[in-house]
């Protein structure tokens, strides 16, 4: 995160340094060759946004500290989300993230698929700790969801016609579905009303279609030493986001039939050429705006919360989502 943002965590320090001992004592195994996997995995947690979105739901909400309740569920949100980052790589073929090789290139598919779903049944396994049975049943349903959106993805995937619809549906189940359960647990572990865990689970679901609209634009024109991350896959995998969706409505019919014809071939440098024929387009502001505008409907759900510096991070977090570095 910026300064600016790592600052305003302060309020939830305590619990993130807790969240982060679980995290590791939770995947602990005898196994070294698990223990190595799960250490080079932790190298990708960067700005720990899930948790952070669970323990400032729950500070927004709360009258008392947060409990240990809060901590698990953050530590199991984190658990979820590296699960999909490793089989994420696995399906993309990704090389690199956050500036390291991803599993799969160090290790190979295998012991990549085998790692996400050692952390996916792990979070399952921490959450039934739980008395309560509410975060299980809704983070089985949100993984289920997740894997709906990826499984949606690949089904269009060099769907050139792909609209606009289909394109936010994918990206809310596989994106924005683990942010809103985030909020609303958080919420709901802090004995908050049904008001209140609705505006912060409408917050979360407008921030994470936003930011992986950002991530979407981020993949055309962003720069991989900056980002961190292997770049250029969605146009590789034939996955359509909404620069790309946008520009083959809007563009000139001459422009439209060499987008088209560019993400039918397999030329080396078609990446590099389809960014150069966006970029001066109006397609990637358009893409901005709409985020924009995601982000302006997440700060509207939360602007009747008692104001707290819980309430002022979630405010600055929404902001942040689109003025991430490119």
């Amino acid at each position: 995160m910026p300064s600016a943002l790592t600052n305003f965590t302060e309020c939830i320090a305590r619990e993130l340094s807790a969240v982060d001992d679980r995290f590791h004592a939770e995947l602990s195994s005898d196994l070294r060759c698990v223990n190595t996997l799960v250490k080079h995995v932790s190298r990708f947690r960067g700005k720990m946004l899930r948790p952070c979105l669970v323990l400032l739901s729950g500070k927004a909400c709360a009258a008392s500290e947060l409990g240990d309740a809060h901590v698990t569920l953050a530590t199991v949100v984190e658990m979820v989300h590296m699960a999909t980052l490793v089989h994420d790589d696995v399906l993309d073929e990704a090389e690199l993230r956050r500036k390291g090789a991803t599993i799969n290139h160090l290790r190979g598919n295998e012991a990549a698929v085998l790692l996400g779903d050692y952390l996916i049944s792990h979070s399952y396994h921490l959450c039934s700790s739980l008395e309560s049975q509410f975060a299980s049943r809704l983070i089985a349903r949100t993984t289920n969801q997740v894997c709906e959106g990826e499984l949606l993805q690949i089904e269009n995937r060099n769907n050139i016609d792909l609209d606009d619809q289909t394109y936010l549906k994918i990206i809310t189940l596989k994106t924005a579905v683990l942010t809103a359960a985030c909020c609303t647990l958080g919420a709901t572990f802090a004995g908050a009303d049904e008001r209140r865990v609705k505006a912060l689970e409408t917050y979360g679901l407008s921030l994470g279609v936003a930011f992986q609209i950002q991530d979407d634009i981020l993949d055309i024109v962003g720069d991989t030493s900056t980002v961190g991350k292997t770049l250029g896959i969605d146009i590789e995998k034939g996955k359509m986001t909404l620069p790309m969706i946008h520009f083959l409505r809007t563009a000139p019919a001459e422009h439209r039939a060499l987008l088209r014809s560019l993400l039918a071939s397999r030329d080396a440098d078609k990446v590099e050429r389809i960014r150069n024929l966006i970029l001066p387009s109006k397609s990637i502001q358009h893409a901005r705006d709409r985020a924009h505008e995601l982000v302006d409907r997440a700060r509207e759900a939360i602007a009747d919360l008692p104001d707290s510096e819980a309430k002022r991070v979630l405010d600055a977090m929404a902001e942040f989502v689109v003025t991430r570095p490119m």
